[in-house]
């Protein structure tokens, strides 16, 4: 395995969540209980919202939002296309078809909300949006086209935990900006547990449905009954086996406190960046022009067209420097093109011409002056070069 001198991510762990795995280990429930219910309500009052309820991973959040706002076959769900595939494959499971939307360009690389506009059928049931790389989108208009069209608002916020919108209301995070909120904690993500995510919502009915088909569709959970709440159960839904463990929560309790001191860490490596590599001709800068509030999950740059993208990153590679590609577009996948007709045309042209040219480089909380300098030189060598 490679040694990266510089990594794209990387995670703390320290003798918190040491001590916190300990602990429930020592208490021989590992199951979803008690400390998965105080997760939930760190995570609740973090944001500001009544109701969250942990699951097993960020798709699975997304699936249980899809599936409590009733989509099905024949619906359609507006979504970008620049995106990780699990956005668009939780439409899927429930046999709605995604609809994908371009970017607002390679200034920002968020969903359009007048593409969206464009594409909206009598078969366009939701509305849902990605906060790439941690920037939120233009909430304020998405809203606007939902309630004109009578749309539900999914919020993907796999890159935005403590994300903060700065809408005409007043500033709110990630997460409460739409009826459902996604979280996703992945071992890179701005906090993680491993694997693990989180769905939220302020709507008391949609709260009771997430919770009941999160688990099998029961009423009751082992916890309840080993508490004696209960002796029995019965199941009033379809569900699923999305449930988080108590290990994944322990360590979730403690990454939350983590999370703020990060997310100001990553902005300040992101202003650093920014000022390095702005006077490149050879790359651009999405988000320059970005409202404060991003969590900087990500530090995603644009290459010239006319340079080589796998050039480049191989030519990083050799010199510790790891990279990557967020996203290749979703509807170049073999499955995604399957699901249309031959010929189809997206008409996503931002997205396509974006995808060919972007790159993310290293960030983490973490990252030393002394990476983030090996990662600017590195790069400025490499373009002095080509």
């Amino acid at each position: 395995m490679k040694t990266w001198t510089v990594p794209l991510a990387d995670i703390i762990l320290g003798p918190e969540e040491i001590e916190a795995v300990k602990q429930v280990l020592e208490s021989g429930w590992l199951s979803m209980g008690p400390q998965t219910l105080k997760f939930e309500e760190h995570f609740a009052q973090f944001l500001e919202i009544k109701h969250a309820f942990a699951v097993a991973n960020g798709t699975a959040a997304l699936h249980l939002a899809c599936e409590v706002l009733g989509l099905t076959t024949g619906d359609e769900v507006l979504c970008p296309a620049l995106t990780f595939v699990a956005s668009a494959n939780a439409i899927l499971y429930t046999g709605a078809k995604p609809i994908f939307v371009d970017i607002n360009g390679p200034d920002d690389l968020n969903l359009s909300v007048a593409d969206a506009r464009k594409k909206i059928t009598g078969q366009t049931k939701a509305i849902m949006v990605v906060h790439y790389g941690g920037y939120p989108c233009d909430m304020d208009a998405v809203a606007a086209l939902a309630r004109s069209h009578g749309l539900k608002i999914i919020e993907d916020c796999a890159h935005a935990p403590g994300a903060v919108y700065h809408s005409a209301a007043g500033p709110k995070k990630a997460g409460v900006l739409g009826d459902i909120g996604c979280f996703s904690f992945f071992s890179n993500k701005n906090m993680t547990t491993g694997e693990g995510g989180m769905v939220v919502t302020d709507d008391d009915d949609l709260a009771g449905k997430l919770k009941v088909a999160r688990s099998h569709g029961m009423t009751t959970l082992t916890w309840d009954r080993h508490k004696g709440h209960s002796f029995n159960y019965d199941v009033v839904a379809r569900g699923y086996n999305y449930r988080l463990d108590e290990i994944r929560a322990a360590l979730g309790i403690v990454q939350l406190t983590r999370l703020a001191a990060g997310n100001a860490r990553r902005r300040e490596l992101t202003l650093t960046y920014q000022k390095e590599l702005q006077d490149l001709p050879q790359i651009d800068l999405p988000f320059r022009q970005a409202p404060a509030g991003s969590s900087h999950h990500l530090f995603p740059v644009l290459l010239q067209k006319g340079l080589s993208r796998s050039n480049f990153m191989a030519a990083l590679a050799e010199r510790g420097i790891q990279t990557s590609v967020h996203y290749p577009p979703v509807h170049k996948f073999t499955h995604y093109r399957r699901l249309w007709a031959p010929g189809f045309d997206h008409r996503v042209p931002l997205t396509e011409e974006v995808a060919e040219r972007v790159l993310t480089l290293p960030l983490f909380p973490h990252m030393t002056a002394g990476q983030l300098t090996a990662v600017v030189d590195a790069v400025k060598n490499v373009l002095a070069n080509v």
